[in-house]
């Protein structure tokens, strides 16, 4: 792994200049914190991902983890490195001081994320479920089940999962077959299997606090009838230690293309009829629930790509700058030294494609957690409204598009290095393999388009778009510089296109044609996001543009780069979704019109 992990120049340029984080402080909530404790924080990461996460990467994948039929076993340094994170305070650091967290803005926490993820993303799964996970049971448990299980979660004594999916039932969870039955104790007795469940099973902790979605006997149909589960690993005794295991067993671990470091498993619960689950909330509530763990791993989902594309974009670019090949006219003679290959044409488009797709998530995913920040502090109670209806509009680009884009960052990575990409002494194959389950994790792609196209497009009336149209204006009035205002320029007829598309697909939604939509939901993603993405690229340019004049030479050359990457993204990426437009005018049934049994 190259150092650093992530240019010193880019989460400052994120987090303050961007999106002024520094404006924060003067929040009651961040009032106690300074830049300075930003700073240190984030420093502390970089510092605890080099030395304990880097080191391991590629071992982890190599040597991944196994089971003989009575524990899991891994190497020793993911225990090591899950345990300097804990002792950092990095679980708790969003959470609350009275909490024993450090009340951190989400926004610099995940930016601390950032350098983990970087590091070994199979070890930062580790921690980063088991903070989800705690935050599900802060919001909805009964407070018997938040002091039993929140702060030894906090403090990595337990770590956490989502067990969701089920041998036949994946995305669709209303088939979910898991059963509770209510108990004298109040307690329920769970039955079923789970599968694909991340962290289900290791020797990372002293407990596993499962967080299982069951149907309790008796419930409503479908969605409507799920309720959701703590089920630990080991049961409680009077002061609150783990005691007598739990009817929770592992069936085996699932092998993996990527993030080989994170056990897989697939768990049964009850094969002894003695499975101990405690109800979080109300009954038939769970998947609200569950969504609030799911919605931020989602955006965790996004984020992470983003940083394995970033890394792999990072090794890339350091062998291009460093690797000779060929020579450039006029000097061109077989006598003429060879130059690097950063140099040659096609390299630079590959570089600035990687740039501009990373780079792009990275602002991108930052700024929902800058919402999250606002959500969570903002006074006036229409502001705090508009910004959870932005949030959750842009919920499935965030999760969506990088998960998309940086699986292509690094693809463009391995070609950047040849023959040598394809191989496994170097890491940017480790990084696709990593990023490719990041499309799947947590609703596929597919899922995420359908979820904008016939929900939060409309949610609310509209809130949210409402929203960012107003967000999107703001910033294109400030961009009347040389160089910004010719990307506004080229970006305005997208944008035209999509209003005049909304009206189309609302009235399509609503009629013979919403097969036909609904097979071509990809092509409404792509057409949404791409826009996204050039309005967050015409953020960071506005940015860069205005610190030309006044930065010190030594940095002109980073926002020089900022500029160019926002012109290739807008002129060579924005454009191709004329084709998605020209798709969802004609109403094309290619897809909805073919049949099963004409492949």
């Amino acid at each position: 792994m190259i150092q650093p992990l992530i240019n010193p120049k880019e989460l400052p340029f994120q987090l303050y200049e961007v999106l002024d984080t520094e404006a924060l402080l003067a929040r009651e909530r961040f009032s106690e914190h300074s830049k300075d404790t930003f700073d240190a924080i984030l420093n502390t990461a970089d510092k605890i991902a080099t030395e304990k996460f880097a080191n391991h990467n590629a071992k982890a994948d190599s040597q991944e983890p196994t089971y003989d039929g009575q524990n899991v076993h891994m190497i020793e340094e993911v225990k090591h490195a899950f345990d300097a994170y804990s002792a950092a305070g990095f679980m708790a650091g969003r959470y609350d001081f009275d909490e024993g967290g450090m009340q951190l803005p989400e926004s610099i926490m995940m930016a601390c994320s950032g350098f983990f993820m970087a590091a070994n993303p199979s070890t930062a799964g580790y921690p980063f479920l088991t903070v989800a996970a705690a935050n599900v049971i802060r919001n909805f448990a009964s407070p018997t089940l938040v002091e039993q299980f929140m702060p030894r979660m906090l403090s990595g004594e337990f770590t956490g999962t989502m067990a969701l999916t089920e041998p036949h039932a994946g995305s669709s969870l209303a088939d979910i077959r898991t059963q509770a039955t209510p108990a004298d104790d109040g307690s329920y007795r769970l039955k079923g299997s789970k599968l694909y469940i991340s962290g289900g099973e290791h020797q990372l902790s002293e407990n596993i606090v499962h967080l299982v979605l069951a149907k309790i006997q008796g419930a409503p149909a479908g969605v409507k009838g799920i309720s959701l589960f703590v089920v630990p690993k080991y049961r409680l005794d009077e002061q609150g230690n783990p005691k007598t295991k739990n009817d929770v067993a592992l069936a085996g671990l699932i092998h993996k293309l990527g993030y080989r470091g994170t056990t897989s498993t697939a768990l049964t619960f009850g094969e002894n009829d003695d499975c101990y689950g405690y109800l979080v909330g109300e009954p038939h509530q769970g998947l609200r629930y569950m969504f609030l763990m799911m919605n931020e791993a989602r955006i965790g989902v996004g984020f992470g790509a983003a940083m394995i594309g970033y890394s792999g974009y990072q090794y890339s670019l350091a062998y291009a700058k460093e690797r000779t090949q060929g020579r450039l006219p006029p000097h061109n003679s077989p006598t003429d030294a060879a130059t690097e290959i950063i140099n040659h044409g096609d390299v630079k488009r590959m570089l600035l494609a990687q740039k501009s797709y990373v780079e792009g998530a990275i602002s991108l995913c930052l700024y929902a957690a800058r919402l999250v920040d606002d959500i969570n502090t903002l006074n006036a109670e229409d502001e705090k409204r508009s910004t959870e209806e932005l949030l959750d509009l842009l919920t499935p680009v965030v999760k969506a598009w990088p998960s998309e884009f940086g699986v292509k960052a690094n693809d463009l990575a391995i070609q950047v290095l040849g023959g040598a990409g394809y191989t496994r002494e170097y890491p940017v194959e480790q990084c696709w393999r990593d990023n490719r389950l990041n499309p799947i994790h947590e609703g596929t792609n597919g899922i995420q388009a359908l979820d904008l196209l016939t929900r939060k497009l409309w949610q609310a009336n509209g809130a949210g778009l409402r929203t960012l149209q107003h967000r999107m204006q703001q910033d294109f009035s400030k961009a009347d510089g040389e160089f910004c205002l010719p990307l506004v320029t080229a970006l305005s007829p997208y944008l035209n296109e999509l209003q005049g598309l909304i009206p189309k697909l609302a009235k399509g939604l609503h009629s013979e044609d919403q097969p036909t939509l609904l097979a071509n939901a990809q092509c409404f993603m792509n057409i949404f996001s791409s826009i996204v993405i050039s309005w967050i690229w015409i953020r960071q340019a506005n940015v860069a543009e205005a610190a030309l004049q006044h930065c010190e030479q030594a940095d002109k050359h980073y926002y020089l780069g900022k500029i160019q990457a926002a012109k290739y993204y807008i002129h060579w990426e924005l454009p191709l979704i004329q084709r998605d437009i020209s798709l969802l005018n004609e109403l094309d049934d290619s897809c909805s019109g073919m049949q099963a049994d004409w492949f």
